[in-house]
């Protein structure tokens, strides 16, 4: 399997090339040569399959034979050893429960299968690799978490202060050691040109390696097909294929889903769930892409004003909006919509969801409130706890915590302060 550019304008590479280089050369993204098919057969066994063996065969022909299949496997077991359920809310309307990782967040899959896929390759480098990394929200925690003592890796994660959760701070920039947290005097938009502007002049670093876990990284994105193989196993009704409602910010969750679609998953259709950030569903609607400043809301994680992955969208259909519109859509969901979901489904449902949950359950009721005969998936991308700030004014009482959280919020945050200046990360990295 050759991965190829987005820009069109740099030679194609192998999975280890792509998951090392992070991003092209040419700044484009990598997309597969080809979409692997899975045939008929796999998804007829498929509740009779481990969730590692069906991770496996959906993840192995990515990689090819960059990595043995023997240490594939290891990896896509550490990976999702924790468990991914599919939960009734009600009689049309399913939770894939993504938070039960490390972090409590869907970035779990994602960090875990990338950092043991870069532990592997770089093992014998002679230059020290260093993470670069820009977050809205939960992929801090995730990389921090999944990198974390990692051997010859260096970690640096930038975040917008004040417009990241408690919780998702305090995971990012407690654990030390070779994970290192900047934050950002600006909003997400500025973490993310800050690093694109970093590998801009990866030159000027000659005893670093740098690359990215954003889900701009392979790596990243690929096994968050993992989920929707796994909801499906989980689905019932097998002679009605499920509308999936996916949480947008950045878009690689809902890539991966629809690149999974592709390969032969039964998937009706898919609803990308957005807050105030609208350029998705504007694009829609105009056929203009008018990226624009990142707009706060309670559903932060999915705060981003540019998603970088909607490219690696428009490759799936060859770039004809009408293909895609056969399959998806996209939403804006308010937070004041967004609040009165959280409350609605807990009072009448007892099912607590998270804000972004909530943005995803909006535009999925909906969407079945027109098509009455369908049924659905919304991903639930975090445990509530990562937002008890949010949730706990709405439903009017406080929300367990769970150990792990609770042993992280008592630690001391560790992170460096910087204006939202390329020139101080440079400074920074140089002193790493």
């Amino acid at each position: 399997m050759k991965f190829f550019s987005t820009n069109k304008k740099s030679s194609p590479v192998n999975f280890k090339e792509a998951c090392i280089n992070g991003q092209a050369p040419d700044k484009g993204l990598y997309f597969p040569e080809y979409i692997p098919q899975l045939p008929a057969s796999f998804f007829e066994a498929i509740e009779s399959m481990s969730n590692e063996d069906i991770a496996f065969e959906a993840i192995k022909n990515y990689i090819g034979d960059c990595i043995p299949a023997p240490i594939l496997k290891n990896i896509v077991e550490e990976t999702i050893n924790f468990s991914i359920p599919l939960i009734p809310i009600t009689d049309s309307v399913f939770s894939l429960e993504l938070f039960h990782g490390p972090t409590l967040a869907f970035k779990d899959v994602g960090a875990r299968f990338m950092s043991r896929c870069l532990g592997y390759f770089v093992k014998d480098f002679s230059k020290k690799v260093t993470v670069l990394v820009a977050t809205s929200g939960d992929t801090g925690g995730a990389v921090a978490h999944g990198f974390y003592d990692v051997p010859n890796v260096e970690v640096v994660i930038l975040y917008p202060s004040g417009k990241v959760s408690t919780v998702q701070e305090k995971q990012l920039t407690t654990l030390g050691k070779n994970i290192h947290a900047i934050e950002v005097q600006g909003n997400f938009d500025d973490c993310q040109q800050m690093v694109k502007e970093i590998f801009l002049s990866a030159s000027e670093f000659e005893n670093l390696f740098l690359t990215s876990a954003n889900s701009i990284n392979v790596a990243r994105w690929l096994p968050q097909q993992f989920y929707y193989f796994l909801a499906y196993k989980q689905w019932k009704d097998k002679d009605t294929a499920p509308v999936i409602a996916v949480p947008s910010g950045n878009f690689g969750n809902i890539c991966a889903g629809l690149l999974a679609k592709a390969s032969g998953l039964p998937v009706q259709y898919f609803i990308a769930a957005c807050n105030a950030n609208d350029v998705v569903p504007q694009f829609l609607q105009t056929g203009n892409y008018l990226p624009k400043p990142a707009v706060a809301t309670i559903s932060n994680a999915m705060d981003v004003g540019n998603p970088s992955n909607f490219v690696r969208i428009m490759e799936i259909f060859h770039h004809q909006i009408p293909d895609l519109q056969q399959v998806f859509s996209a939403v804006s969901v308010s937070d004041a919509r967004t609040k009165e979901t959280i409350k609605n489904v807990y009072q009448h449902h007892q099912y607590l969801l998270d804000p972004h949950g909530a943005v995803g359950f909006t535009a999925l009721s909906d969407y079945l409130n027109m098509h009455p005969d369908s049924k659905g998936i919304v991903v639930e991308t975090a445990h509530p706890v990562k937002f008890f700030d949010v949730v706990e004014p709405v439903i009017g009482e406080a929300i367990k915590i769970p150990e792990t959280i609770q042993s992280q919020l008592g630690q001391q945050k560790n992170a460096t302060l910087m204006n939202a200046y390329v020139n101080a990360l440079k400074n920074f990295l140089h002193q790493l």
